[in-house]
C-alpha cells in the first residue's frame, strides 16, 4: 500500500462508525486525511485516531470535496442521499445500509467470497447484512465443494445491531427487572433483556420479515446463484454483541462432517472452535471483538442423508459490518481500483 487516501467516515459516531475508526487505525490503512460525518445533533464531538482527537463535522456537500474513499454507516436514507454527491465528486463509496445492496448495478461484496465482484463497482459497493456476511463466510467454502441445494437459517441476533442506543437500552432493562422495576422499551418495539422476540423488521405476505429476506436475496446475489433455496427465521435475543446463527444445509451427495471439518479449519475468516468432551463451541460473548467467524457443532442432519448442520457466532459490529467494509477497501487498494486525487498530506 504506497498511495494514501483521503477518507471520510459517514455516521462516525455510531457503534459501526467508531468500529471503523479503530480499525482503520489497527489495520493501518493508507489515510493521508480523514473526514468524520455526522449528523448536525452529533456534530462537534471529538473521536481519537492514531493519537490525535478529531473533530466529527455536520455532512454536507461540501465535506465530500477532495475524498478518494467514504465509508458509510448512517443508514439507508442517509446514504440515497449523499452517496451519489459523493460519487459525483470523485469518490468511491462502500455503504454499509441496506439501500444500494440489490441494485443490480451495484456490487455486493464479501471479501473472502467474492472479491472479484468489487471490480465492476461504478462508485459504490454495497456492505452485505450482517447475517449474510456471518452466513456466507461459513458457507461459501462448502459451496466450493459441493453446491449447497438449500439452506435453513435460525438467527440469534444481539442488540448491537440495532445500534449503540439498543445495547444500553438492554442493560437499562436489566437493571431495572433486577430491581423490581418496569422496564421501558423505545429503541426496540418490545423489552428484549430476559426475553427474545421475532426480529422486528417489516413482514411482507408470505410472513418473512425483511431481515429475513436480505439474507435470502443478499446470499443468492453473493454467490451467484438464484438457484438455491433459502430460508431464514430471524430472533433477536438478549445478547448485547455478536450475532449466532444455526445453519442446515443440504446438498445433492452426502457431506461428511470430517470433511466440511477440514475445509473449515482452512477457510479464510474462519476459526473452528469445538471440544465435544467438553460440550464446547462458538459462544457470542467469544466472538466478541474477534476478526473471525467461529464454526462449530458440525454434523450430520440426522433428518436427511444429504444434510449437514453447523452453528456459528460473529461480531456483528466488526466482520458483520465495519470490518467487511474495511477489508473491501483494503482489497481496492491492492488490487489498484482506488486511485487517489493529488496528494495531500494532513490529518
Amino acid at each position: 500500500m504506497s498511495n494514501s487516501y483521503r477518507v471520510a467516515i459517514l455516521g462516525a459516531t455510531g457503534a459501526v462508525g467508531r468500529e471503523l475508526l479503530e480499525l482503520l487505525e489497527i489495520r493501518n490503512f493508507p489515510i493521508s486525511d480523514l473526514k468524520l460525518l455526522a449528523s448536525e445533533r452529533s456534530a462537534g464531538q471529538r473521536l481519537p485516531f492514531k493519537g490525535e482527537n478529531f473533530l466529527v463535522e455536520s455532512v454536507s456537500d461540501a465535506m465530500f470535496e477532495n475524498v478518494d474513499l467514504v465509508l458509510a454507516s448512517a443508514g439507508g436514507s442517509t446514504s440515497k442521499t449523499w452517496a451519489s454527491i459523493a460519487t459525483e465528486k470523485g469518490a468511491v463509496v462502500i455503504d454499509n445500509s441496506s439501500a444500494f445492496r440489490m441494485n443490480p448495478e451495484v456490487p455486493l461484496v464479501v471479501p473472502e467470497v467474492n472479491p472479484q465482484a468489487a471490480a465492476n463497482h461504478k462508485g459504490i459497493i454495497a456492505n452485505p447484512n450482517c447475517t449474510t456476511i456471518l452466513m456466507t463466510v461459513a458457507v461459501w467454502p462448502l459451496h466450493q465443494i459441493k453446491p449447497v441445494k438449500r439452506i435453513v437459517a435460525a438467527t440469534y441476533q444481539s442488540a448491537s445491531g440495532a445500534g449503540a442506543k439498543a445495547m444500553e437500552e438492554v442493560k437499562t432493562q436489566a437493571r431495572a427487572i433486577l430491581e423490581g422495576k418496569q422496564p421501558a422499551a423505545e429503541v426496540f418495539p418490545y423489552t428484549l433483556a430476559f426475553n427474545l422476540f421475532p426480529h422486528n423488521s417489516p413482514l411482507n405476505d408470505w410472513g418473512y420479515c425483511e431481515e429475513e429476506m436480505k439474507m435470502v436475496n443478499e446470499t443468492r446475489k453473493i454467490f451467484g446463484d438464484q438457484q438455491i433455496r433459502i430460508s431464514a427465521t430471524c430472533v433477536r435475543v438478549p445478547v448485547l454483541r455478536a450475532h449466532s446463527e444455526a445453519i442446515n444445509l443440504e446438498f445433492d451427495t452426502s457431506f461428511s462432517p470430517e470433511e466440511a471439518r477440514e475445509i473449515l479449519s482452512k477457510s479464510p475468516g474462519v476459526k473452528l472452535v469445538e471440544d465435544w468432551q467438553k460440550n464446547y463451541f462458538p459462544m457470542p460473548m467469544e466472538a466478541t471483538g474477534r476478526d473471525e467467524v467461529l464454526v462449530g457443532r458440525i454434523r450430520q442432519d440426522i433428518s436427511h442423508p444429504c444434510g449437514l448442520e453447523l452453528w456459528l457466532c460473529g461480531d456483528q459490529i466488526r466482520k458483520g459490518a465495519a470490518l467487511n467494509a474495511v477489508q473491501i477497501a483494503e482489497l481496492l487498494v491492492e488490487k489498484n481500483l482506488l486511485k487517489p486525487k493529488a496528494s495531500l498530506v494532513g490529518g
